[in-house]
């Protein structure tokens, strides 16, 4: 009798881990992607970006902004949400060349982002610049 206690307590055990460890696995899943890129002009004073891909493309738990080949001054940052109420964020900043801004929590666990609307300046002389909208899921 004991040795089949045992046994089944090994079972139950070895079954726990087993699934602790998968779900380990679930998260380690969880990556920043593009999910839109958009070269914006100086000449320009606001741009509308929207997501790529399908609906599950678009959910995600955290959003970003990146910026490349000037420094982009942002007075203004509107994030679109599908179903949520927008976030609008002013005087974000300077966003350096190859730098980003905060990472910004969706709405609830995952939210649908739609697009993102930014009003910009870009510094430094230079004519164009390039926005990437990131997604963590």
């Amino acid at each position: 009798m004991k040795t089949k206690i045992h046994t089944l307590m090994a079972s139950f055990v070895v079954a726990c881990v087993a699934l602790l460890g998968s779900m380990g696995s679930a998260r380690a899943d969880d990556a920043w992607f593009v999910l839109s890129t958009q070269t914006i002009k100086s000449a320009d004073p606001s741009v509308s970006i929207k997501s790529e891909g399908g609906r599950w493309d678009k959910d995600v738990k955290k959003v970003k902004i990146s910026a490349e080949g000037a420094d982009v001054e942002i007075t203004s940052l509107v994030l679109e949400w599908d179903n949520r109420k927008d976030d609008n964020m002013t005087n974000v900043g300077v966003l350096k060349a190859g730098g980003q801004t905060a990472e910004r929590d969706a709405p609830g666990r995952k939210g649908r982002l739609l697009g993102v609307v930014v009003q910009y300046k870009i510094l430094g002389g230079a004519p164009t610049a390039t926005l990437k909208v990131w997604g963590f899921d």
